[in-house]
């Protein structure tokens, strides 16, 4: 009695233990939308020495034109059109695991880059990069808003997503912005 009971036990953390790596790796999206809790992302700003039509190129560049090499591993893309790309989106996360996200990203020139997760570690995130010009240059903002399933265990779940995911997007403006500001620097010599 007590052997089927561990091996029980086994196969059930088993099972919740293969259910989160690939629900992390997005190989398994639950989307049930049945309890469904949205919590917001952001709002996250920077200020960024350039014109927006700048910031706008360097964002849009990996995904509209040749991704280089450097950013193949964070990003493969799928589809690509004149205005909107399908792309995979891999980030390491803790435990030597890899996300990966599937997301159309559409592009309004030059001042929007709106984001909807197709696929990814929960059923629902839409995301928006807004540029709006300052006198100093660019007001960079990041806003959004993330979903899970399933009541107060989704509502547990977005929490444990959302704080990496913001970190990810904190980074990766972070380094747009100093592309953008090198670039606009040698615009004006």
């Amino acid at each position: 009695m007590k052997t089927s009971r561990s091996v029980s036990l086994l196969v059930g953390v088993g099972g919740l233990v293969t259910a989160y790596v690939l629900t992390v790796r997005g190989a398994l999206t639950l989307d049930l939308n049945l309890g469904r809790r949205t919590r917001p992302l952001g709002p996250i700003q920077l200020d960024v020495q350039a014109e927006p039509e700048t910031v706008f190129d360097v964002i849009a560049q990996p995904y509209l034109g040749k991704t280089s090499r450097a950013m193949e591993k964070k990003l493969e893309v799928l589809e690509r059109g004149t205005d909107m790309v399908i792309a995979a989106h891999f980030t390491p996360v803790a435990g030597g695991l890899t996300a990966t996200t599937v997301e159309s990203v559409r592009f309004e020139r030059p001042h929007v880059v709106a984001f909807s997760l197709l696929r990814g570690p929960v059923p629902y995130v839409r995301e928006t990069f807004t540029l709006s010009a300052i006198e100093a240059g660019t007001r960079f903002t990041y806003a959004g808003e993330l979903g899970a399933d399933l009541w107060a265990l989704g509502r547990w779940w977005g929490s444990m997503v959302a704080a990496p995911w913001e970190r990810t997007v904190q980074a990766s403006m972070q380094s747009i912005k100093v592309e953008a500001e090198r670039i606009a620097r040698v615009q004006r010599r």
